[in-house]
């Protein structure tokens, strides 16, 4: 007996009120407006508030899923959140958002992957569906950077903002998953970190006054690895899926950079016309970013019925993937 086709049930986000300007960055670092967009395609991103957490965020994400998907939390059998921002180090976001949610019954996990998270975590849920262990599995990715990067810092802090986004995966024909690709490097890991707060170095007053606990990143290594690591990815997942780059109707990738995205597409082969894009709105919501992406792109008519879309991601550790799906 053959698996059964497992996809897109139901699709929500939700982002925070609050919106920065790079105009209001330029008062907190040495920075323009015009070189935080020529070299990142950002003009502002979206900030949460004081006292909202990432499960909060999820929260909301997860509700608009649901109600697309026309389901309760009770029809879930498992939740995934994806999260390099978790409320705390334990227990799992996950489980405070299966007590926020209301869902009892579902076992609830979380996923390090960082700007990968959600890929990660949609590929686990497939796997569970597929084999029956679960009929509907919930995969959230939430994050609120906005907490986590050093506002002193020009090369980090116009990159990141906060969001949420979510889908429901379970058998269906609508949104089939049709290919996966997942790919890790970690002998590069440094390349991008928060330093602190782990058991390799705890909380000290050192840590805090050497700003251990905030984001690092290798700018120039980290695009460059992820250029080759997504385009690499892309062009796999099409291939596996039996099909050619030409045939793919939309792409939405990682939204890290405008330029990052730009060399992607050319190297796998699909014009930038097909690719869709927020990242001017939102900035780099790590493993928000894309799928957020997925619900605008559907949303805004960009994804239509029986249209190949391809997802591709990249993000610390080094880890990165891409999957073809058949909306």
């Amino acid at each position: 007996m053959s698996n059964p086709p497992v996809g897109f049930l139901g699709l929500g986000f939700y982002v925070p009120e609050k919106v920065m300007t790079n105009a209001e960055l330029e008062k907190l670092v040495e920075t323009s407006d015009e070189w935080i967009r020529t070299r990142t395609g950002i003009s502002e991103r979206r900030i949460a508030a004081e006292g909202e957490n990432t499960s909060d965020l999820a929260l909301k994400a997860a509700q608009a899923a649901l109600a697309d998907a026309k389901l309760e939390p009770a029809d879930l059998g498992l939740l995934i959140v994806a999260t390099m921002t978790p409320d705390m180090p334990c227990p799992a976001t996950a489980c405070i958002l299966q007590a926020k949610l209301g869902a009892p019954q579902a076992a609830a996990t979380d996923v390090a992957a960082a700007c990968s998270g959600f890929l990660y975590g949609m590929v686990m849920a497939q796997q569970f569906v597929a084999t029956g262990t679960y009929k509907n599995v919930l995969v959230v990715g939430a994050e609120i950077l906005s907490r986590v990067v050093d506002w002193t810092d020009r090369g980090t802090c116009v990159l990141f903002g906060d969001g949420a986004g979510a889908a429901v995966i379970g058998p269906t024909t609508q949104g089939q998953i049709l290919s996966t690709v997942l790919g890790s490097d970690g002998t590069k890991a440094d390349l991008l970190k928060v330093p602190a707060g782990g058991a390799a170095q705890p909380a000290s007053a050192q840590s805090v006054q050497d700003r251990a606990h905030f984001l690092k990143m290798n700018g120039t290594e980290v695009f460059k690895h992820a250029v080759r690591g997504m385009s690499e990815a892309a062009l796999a997942a099409v291939k596996k899926a039996g099909l050619k780059p030409e045939q793919i109707a939309c792409v939405v990738p990682h939204q890290a950079n405008v330029r990052i995205v730009q060399a992607v597409v050319e190297r796998a082969g699909i014009p930038l016309g097909k690719v869709f894009l927020n990242v001017d709105r939102y900035g780099n919501m790590s493993a928000a970013s894309t799928i957020v992406a997925l619900c605008e792109a559907v949303r805004d008519g960009r994804i239509k019925k029986g249209d190949y879309v391809l997802l591709v991601v990249f993000g610390a550790g080094l880890t990165w993937g891409a999957a073809v799906l058949r909306w």
